[in-house]
């Protein structure tokens, strides 16, 4: 079950410094999950229910089980101290709808990139479109039950440089979701002072496969 959120949480008289992060990564990873889970406020969600009329554009290869799908974004807040606050924007996951990250990806600070370790390939358009606008980001993976693959495996995978932060978490945590954005606000200030190279993509262009062992359905 999802992590509860309050209706309301004033902002602090102090804070003046926002941030704006994206969530991104295929269609049913659990981008609105970690928003909904993390966000101070009630989250804003453009969810819809998925119709018949959407299985002939929509790849539902391992979550045939979902109903619902974004749409447009999600939207939450969480504050990191009294002048630090991070907006979340959680991006749509299925292919109709990428020509919407873009516009999201204007004024970002920088980006979870999540990713369903069973579906890794799903994952390549977010990183190549991040790549592409030179946003920061880090990888996350959400734990659907498996299956299991080393750190190694994951990155070559993913096509991954060393430089690139890679957790795993649970998207229905808000602990663990809260974990995840402390990542990524530390490697962007790792980046800020120079310690880490702001290049993120991996100088190969090939992506290996990963053929994922038989696991259930994801719930979420």
């Amino acid at each position: 079950m999802d992590s509860a959120t309050s209706d309301r949480a004033a902002l602090q008289a102090t804070a003046d410094n926002g941030l704006k992060i994206v969530v991104v990564g295929g269609f049913g990873v659990g981008k609105t999950t970690m928003v909904r889970s993390v966000s101070e406020i009630r989250p804003l969600n453009t969810e819809e229910t998925m119709t018949r009329a959407g299985e002939a554009v929509d790849h539902l290869d391992g979550v045939q089980s979902k109903t619902s799908t974004t749409v447009a974004f999600d939207f939450g807040r969480i504050s990191l101290d009294e002048r630090s606050v991070l907006y979340l924007f959680g991006a749509p996951g299925q292919e109709r709808f990428w020509f919407l990250w873009d516009r999201l990806f204007s004024g970002t600070l920088g980006a979870v990139v999540l990713v369903d370790t069973r579906r890794l390939a799903d994952s390549w358009y977010a990183i190549d479109r991040l790549e592409h606008h030179g946003t920061p980001f880090i990888v996350a993976c959400n734990d659907f039950g498996g299956p299991l693959h080393t750190e190694q495996q994951i990155r070559e995978a993913l096509d991954l440089s060393d430089d690139v932060p890679l957790v795993e978490c649970d998207a229905r945590d808000r602990s663990s979701s809260k974990y995840v954005l402390i990542t990524l606000v530390e490697h962007l200030h790792a980046l800020s002072q120079g310690n880490v190279s702001a290049t993120s993509s991996a100088t190969s262009t090939a992506r290996p496969e990963i053929t994922p062992e038989k696991t259930p359905e994801p719930t979420s």
